[in-house]
């Protein structure tokens, strides 16, 4: 006969699992000797070690009690359930530690792997973060489009940046963020954009314009996206 400490120490584990066990009902708790204490069997040893087994090996508590007494065809399909439920628990732990690196490497969470390149090549061509924040802001809202849309747009958007006189634009019209509103180079940066557009009457920004709605929320989520010198040349773009 062994007291509750000993059967601990035999199976190795401890007081309060056992406890645990008796309040789960996984483990009978015998009644006190005439000494005040309770008093345990070689089979108790025997079913505690079964459960601690089942337990170490991932098996919930809630399922040990049906699997202690279960032929051995019947304790084999129980296991082999369980070992594809853990698998399918470990796929989901990978995937969530890929997250987790993608979230460290900043630009590429939310967004597809063609955004995140073209972001990283905006910070290479020395957009400022800003530009860049908005930017990728804007993809994340649009990813929300149809695949297909989304591809094309970025697509697209690439092959503009690949032009030395969008990409000379794109950058200008960046650092006029900060520029006063009365800056004498608002004009003449009006000209220069109303000109390239013109002259592009084919380009697939102007002809493919993402969803109304998308458009409109992109707006809405980005409220410092403008600035008195982007307003001023916005109204000097289209007036």
């Amino acid at each position: 006969m062994l007291t509750i400490g000993q059967l601990a120490d035999y199976a190795g584990v401890t007081i309060k699992a056992i406890r645990h066990y008796h309040e789960r009902g996984l483990l009978a708790e015998p009644d006190r000797d005439s000494s005040g204490y309770r008093r345990y069997t070689a089979n108790d040893a025997i079913d505690l070690v079964k459960i601690r087994t089942l337990a170490h090996a991932g098996v919930p508590l809630a399922r040990v009690k049906d699997l202690l007494d279960a032929d051995p065809d019947a304790l084999a399909a129980a296991i082999a359930e369980i070992d594809h439920n853990l698998e399918d628990r470990v796929a989901q732990l990978l995937r969530t530690r890929d997250q987790l690196a993608q979230l460290r490497g900043g630009d590429r969470l939310f967004v597809s792997p063609e955004v995140a390149d073209h972001l990283d090549e905006l910070r290479r061509l020395g957009v400022s973060e800003r530009q860049i924040h908005l930017e990728r802001g804007g993809w994340i809202l649009m990813q929300t489009a149809p695949p297909e849309d989304a591809s094309l747009w970025i697509a697209e958007k690439r092959e503009l940046m690949a032009d030395p006189e969008f990409r000379a634009l794109y950058l200008e019209h960046d650092a006029a963020y900060d520029w006063p509103a009365d800056d004498p180079r608002l004009p003449a940066l009006a000209d220069r954009t109303r000109n390239w557009f013109a002259n592009r009457p084919s380009c697939s920004e102007i002809r493919r314009v993402p969803n109304p709605a998308i458009a409109r929320l992109a707006a809405q989520s980005q409220p410092a996206a403008s600035s008195p010198a982007w307003d001023r040349l916005a109204l000097l773009i289209n007036g």
